[in-house]
C-alpha cells in the first residue's frame, strides 16, 4: 500500500467523517454513552484544529493529520470509538476459507466491521500472507503499512501479525467510512491514497470504474486482484 503524501488537502477533508451509529451494527465501545462522549470529544478536537492552516491537513498517511503524534493518536481514538461496520457481517461471523491468521482476522473483522473475506483478499494481494515482506516503497507486513500510516494507527511493530492486521483493517474501515461503504473507492484509496481518488470527482464505485484509467496502473490492477482473491476466499 503506497500513500501519496501530496494528496493532503487540508482539514476540510475531515468533513466527510460520519459519526452517527448505524442501527443493527454495534459500535466498538459497546455503550451509547461512550459513543456520545467520543463524538463530543472529537468535535471539540476538530474545533481546535480548525484554526490551524490547511496544510496541517488530511489523512493519506494518518500521521499527517497534525504536526503532533499525540494529536494524531487522539484523532484516531475518537474515530475508532465511533466506528461502525460495513459489509455482510452477521453476528460477527463470516464464513470463508481459513488461513493461518484466522483468529486475528476474525477479531479485526468483528472489531471494525470489515468482511472477513475482504480482509483475506487484501492480505493475499498485499503480501501473499508473508508477515515479513517489505515493498520497494517501504510498506511493511501482511497488510503493507507505510511507516507514517503505521505510526498514526499505533502500530509499533508492523511485522507483528496481530498489530499489522488490526492496524490495516482499521485503516481499511476508515476508508470505507470515508466513501460511504463504496468498496472499490475504499480499496483504491488504500492502495493509492485518498487524495488521488478524491481528484477524480467520483462519488460511487460505478463512477470510479469509468475513470479507473486515470489512476496508476498498479491501482487499476489492484482492484481486479482484490476481487479475484475475494472470490477465492468466500464460501
Amino acid at each position: 500500500m503506497s500513500i501519496d503524501s501530496a494528496s493532503a488537502s487540508g482539514l476540510g477533508q475531515l468533513k466527510w467523517v460520519n459519526l452517527r451509529s448505524s442501527s443493527g451494527l454495534p459500535a466498538r465501545t459497546g455503550a451509547a454513552e461512550a459513543q456520545s462522549s467520543s463524538r463530543a470529544e472529537f468535535a471539540a478536537v476538530l474545533q481546535q484544529l480548525s484554526a490551524q492552516p490547511a496544510e496541517v491537513s488530511s489523512l493519506p498517511g494518518v500521521a499527517a493529520l497534525a504536526d503532533s503524534t499525540a494529536l494524531s493518536s487522539l484523532i484516531w481514538q475518537q474515530l475508532g470509538a465511533a466506528n461502525v461496520g460495513y459489509g455482510s457481517i452477521s453476528g460477527g461471523t463470516v464464513e470463508s476459507v481459513p488461513t493461518d491468521y484466522e483468529e486475528l482476522i476474525r477479531t479485526a473483522s468483528a472489531k471494525y466491521g470489515v468482511p472477513v473475506d475482504l480482509i483475506k483478499a487484501v492480505i493475499d494481494t498485499e503480501s501473499s500472507f508473508n508477515p515479513n515482506v517489505v515493498s520497494s516503497a517501504g510498506a511493511k507486513g501482511l497488510m503493507q503499512l507505510m511507516d507514517g500510516t503505521a505510526n498514526g494507527l499505533g502500530v509499533s511493530d508492523p511485522f507483528d501479525p496481530a498489530q499489522n492486521i488490526d492496524g490495516g483493517v482499521r485503516y481499511l474501515s476508515y476508508q470505507l467510512k470515508r466513501y460511504d461503504g463504496e468498496e472499490k473507492m475504499a480499496l483504491a484509496a488504500y492502495n493509492a491514497g485518498p487524495g488521488r481518488v478524491n481528484k477524480l470527482g467520483v462519488s460511487n464505485d460505478e463512477e470510479l470504474m469509468q475513470k479507473l484509467s486515470l489512476l496508476p496502473e498498479e491501482t487499476q490492477a489492484y482492484i481486479t486482484k482484490i476481487e479475484r482473491a475475494r472470490a477465492e476466499y468466500a464460501l
